[in-house]
């Protein structure tokens, strides 16, 4: 029973929600239709009612079954009756005489069909994301434009200024031309639309105006009878055909014109139809965001685009106006109970009620009450709050781009707009990318290390000669914006660097401009002795860009050039490392030969004594490049001392990965930690190429110092002071990590 109660208040939502969703469409898509048709001429002011009226109907009844947003209520919206009233002035402009008014209906069907397909087409090829990511302050500099054409087109209805070539500027100065009635009609619909939105929330305030307006009209139609006849009455919408024959022969007239359609406005009918599918599409999902804000959902952008651009075909097939999903019917909707694509269903059936049984009501609807009606929807479409953005330097740039689009609007056309807006929409990319620090880290040789140990001789030189290297990780586009910074900030030090190893593992993109500065770069290297070493070049970026080949190909390549190419930062630092080293002969004799045990750097300066007994306990050992000398877990005790070759430790991690931890060489020691705390080995050690170890167990070492303690003391006092070196060097790392 409970279930049953539940569903049948669910239902009753949806029916409240659907009819109160067509109560605020339908007046609005009435007065959009009127501002399509109206330049066409007076008589045409009917048409595009009825249009409106079929546009809310088509909308209504097949975008909530193929785009899928529950609660979301498609309907005509004042974007499109601002773009395709510009459409329809232009050419009225450019036209002669009744062919083009004859046509102009034709050529409204396929602009919107065009915009309908265009929208498919988007929602096909995942479009929905890319549409949001038009800067707020160019869509909100569109839209205020149009808000703003909308007052503009609707200010001679309002004060009802009569045609005849009377500019609008001209009429209003012209308080004679005025038709009082008409204005106090228009007055007051948009006093009620205004105030009923803060008094009653109940009942959609275009409704109530809507009544105020028309009862308003009938007040002043007793004192002025002239007012109560339809026929040449310019107050109202007129005649409007009544009956399915004259809606099919309406869509018939449409069809049969179509071939006479000029080809030379193919271009200006294929623009105006891409502008109008991006600002319907940013209008819907702008109100999706909002709805998914208070229904706790998330809409598909995808399919959403794909039905708005199904609902657009069938509605431009039907002779109706386009539409998008509209912020006010789908709040009132949700706000009256409104849940689910039925609410949106039902506000398309209820309003093919009104074309069947109310159509004749229609021709009595006040033309000075719509205009009231769009004034204020105008209005609010306005953003005023950009006008803060002047008070802070940073945001000035904005209010120019959210001014300049809303400018262009206004004294060229909405299409130029949309041109305007994507110019200022890619300008305002680059300039964010600009901002944007190409150089994450910029450090010496002496600040950062390989993770390859080095002896207290060896990381000496380094740090003596840790100019010779400059360490450059970049991050972001490389392009013909950034390609300056990267410049100004090496240029001053590629006098002294001998090697300099630019990182690119954060390199999202390459252009040409880039790869130009980096061979001016590599070419200053090079003259004074040094070489241009990249590491972690992408392969395969998200965009498809193999980096490496890119370079190669124009002309950053290996070959006859002072390029190397490395896999890691850590191995082109260790290289650059090893390349100073060996230009000093560093101190550990012949590469080839064994270390004898006080030959290690750990026993410099210790008494022979203690020599010659640790020697007694050294098990000689040797691995094969690539083989494993302990793995992480494995129990043991031992510490290993490097007399030739190099050991490389690495930590497992889930997923068969491994990180690289530290590489050490001849004269090194590793093994440490299991060899003073039992447990577990923390890491793998495996041999990086043939490996001759010293290898001294704590059983025996034990036993040695229970004989004489002074090999504890010894052994523990090295230990202690090459750990505290070690860490020492960790703090210079995380300094310059911190700092940079």
């Amino acid at each position: 029973m409970g279930d049953i109660k539940s569903r049948l208040s669910a239902l009753q939502g949806e029916i409240y929600g659907g009819f109160a969703a067509m109560l605020v469409s339908l007046p609005s898509s009435i007065a959009f239709g009127i501002i399509i048709y109206s330049p066409m001429g007076a008589e045409f002011a009917s048409r595009g009612a009825m249009a409106g009226v079929v546009g809310a109907i088509m909308l209504g009844l097949i975008a909530p079954l193929t785009g899928g947003t529950p609660g979301l209520v498609s309907a005509p919206c004042a974007p499109a009756a601002a773009v395709l009233s510009a459409f329809v002035l232009g050419v009225t402009a450019n036209g002669t005489g009744t062919d083009i008014a004859a046509t102009l209906p034709s050529m409204i069907l396929l602009v919107i069909m065009a915009c309908g397909l265009l929208q498919v087409f988007l929602g096909l090829v995942g479009g929905g994301r890319f549409i949001k990511y038009i800067p707020y302050s160019v869509v909100s500099g569109y839209l205020s434009g149009v808000g703003l054409l909308i007052i503009l087109g609707q200010l001679p209805r309002l004060f009802s200024v009569p045609g005849g070539g009377m500019t609008l500027w001209k009429g209003l100065a012209t308080p004679d031309a005025w038709n009082l009635q008409g204005l106090s009609v228009g007055l007051v619909t948009i006093v009620v639309m205004v105030v009923s939105q803060q008094l009653i929330r109940k009942v959609p305030a275009a409704i109530l105006a809507l009544v105020a307006g028309i009862a308003s009209y009938w007040a002043f139609a007793l004192y002025y009878p002239a007012m109560a006849t339809l026929m040449g009455n310019s107050l109202v919408v007129g005649p409007v055909a009544t009956g399915t024959d004259a809606f099919f022969q309406t869509i018939v007239n449409s069809y049969g014109s179509l071939a006479s359609v000029s080809p030379s406005l193919i271009p200006t009918i294929a623009v105006t139809a891409i502008t109008l599918a991006v600002l319907l599409s940013i209008d819907t999902l702008k109100t999706c965001l909002v709805l998914d804000a208070m229904t706790r959902s998330r809409h598909d952008s995808n399919r959403e685009l794909f039905g708005q651009g199904i609902a657009n075909i069938g509605s431009s097939l039907a002779c109706g106006i386009a539409g998008a999903g509209t912020m006010g019917p789908t709040l009132v909707n949700a706000g009256s109970g409104g849940r689910r694509r039925l609410s949106g269903v039902l506000a398309g059936l209820f309003s093919v009620l009104v074309l069947l049984f109310l159509t004749s009501s229609i021709s009595w609807v006040p033309l000075p009450a719509l205009a009231g009606i769009l004034v204020v929807i105008g209005a609010r479409m306005i953003d005023f709050k950009n006008l803060y953005l002047l008070k802070h330097r940073s945001t000035r740039f904005d209010f120019l781009v959210y001014l300049a689009v809303v400018v262009t609007a206004l004294y060229l056309n909405l299409i130029a707009a949309a041109g305007m807006g994507i110019v200022l929409s890619i300008l305002i990319f680059l300039r964010d990318q600009m901002r944007q620090p190409v150089v994450r880290r910029k450090v010496f040789g002496n600040q950062f290390y390989s993770r390859k140990h080095r002896i207290p001789l060896q990381r000496e030189i380094l740090n003596a000669r840790g100019e010779d290297i400059l360490i450059v990780e970049l991050q972001g586009p490389l392009f013909f914006g950034t390609s300056d910074q990267l410049m100004t900030e090496i240029e001053p030090h590629l006098e002294k660097s001998r090697y300099l190893i630019l990182d690119m593992r954060r390199v999202a993109a390459v252009d040409y401009t880039a790869v130009h500065r980096i061979d001016q770069i590599e070419q200053t290297v090079s003259a004074n002795g040094g070489e241009l070493i990249f590491t972690s070049v992408p392969i395969n970026l998200p965009t498809g860009q193999n980096v490496q080949a890119y370079l190669s190909r124009l002309g950053l390549s290996q070959a006859g050039r002072n390029i190397r190419y490395l896999g890691s930062l850590d191995e082109g630092i260790q290289w650059a490392e090893d390349r100073i080293l060996e230009s000093v002969n560093s101190c550990l004799g012949d590469a080839d030969l064994p270390l004898d045990l006080a030959a290690f750097t750990f026993f410099l300066e210790t008494d022979r004594r203690v020599i010659e007994g640790l020697n007694g306990i050294m098990e000689e050992k040797r691995y094969a490049p690539g083989e494993m000398i302990f793995g992480h877990g494995d129990e043991g005790r031992e510490i290993f001392f490097i007399r030739k070759g190099s050991v490389r430790i690495d930590l497992p991690l889930s997923g068969g990965m491994s990180e690289h931890l530290a590489t050490f060489g001849k004269g090194d020691f590793f093994g440490d930690m299991a060899f003073l705390v039992k447990g577990g080995r923390s890491a793998n050690a495996v041999a990086e190429d043939e490996a001759w170890l010293y290898v001294m167990t704590r059983a025996s070492f034990d036993a040695l110092c229970e004989i004489d303690h002074r090999f504890g003391e010894t052994v523990y006092l090295k230990l202690a002071s090459a750990l505290a070196k070690r860490l020492r060097q960790t703090d210079v790392i995380i300094k310059t990590l911190v700092e940079n």
